[in-house]
């Protein structure tokens, strides 16, 4: 018994198969592209951030004020050489409402970090959030 078509002729079975070569090639190379491009998207503000347990918080703020190690603050990419309360308080985003993310170098003297929150709350910050990285955890199972 032989399958035959409808010309009578033998019938062969083909299996179609999707060639992924060029998909996982493309992928590739996509990851290549975001992993060179993802360190580039942070802020331009050179800050080591201080770890510590638990989640890190996350700029989702458009506004960042960004204090170095040797005490330069900075609004986004501007650094602040007059005074912060004045720059904070001309910021027109503040106004509307929106939270302010500090990013301070994990060397940067305490007092120029307490300067930068009470010139916030003097500016009418509602929202105030402190950028840390998580620190790994150093148990393994709980």
């Amino acid at each position: 018994m032989s399958a035959a078509g409808p010309a009578g002729g033998r019938r062969s079975r083909r299996f179609t198969e999707i060639n992924v070569t060029p998909l996982v090639d493309v992928m590739l190379v996509l990851v290549v592209v975001f992993m060179i491009t993802a360190p580039l998207l942070s802020a331009g503000v050179e800050v080591e951030l201080p770890t510590v347990d638990g989640a890190a918080a996350t700029a989702d703020a458009a506004l960042v004020v960004s204090i170095t190690a040797t005490g330069a603050v900075f609004l986004g990419d501007a650094e602040i050489t007059s005074d912060v309360g004045a720059a904070l308080a001309g910021e027109p985003r503040l106004r509307a409402g929106e939270a302010l993310s500090i990013r301070a170098d994990k060397d940067a003297r305490y007092g120029v970090v307490a300067e930068v929150v009470a010139a916030a709350k003097a500016a009418g910050v509602a929202s105030l959030n402190l950028l840390v990285e998580p620190a790994e955890s150093r148990r393994i199972g709980g």
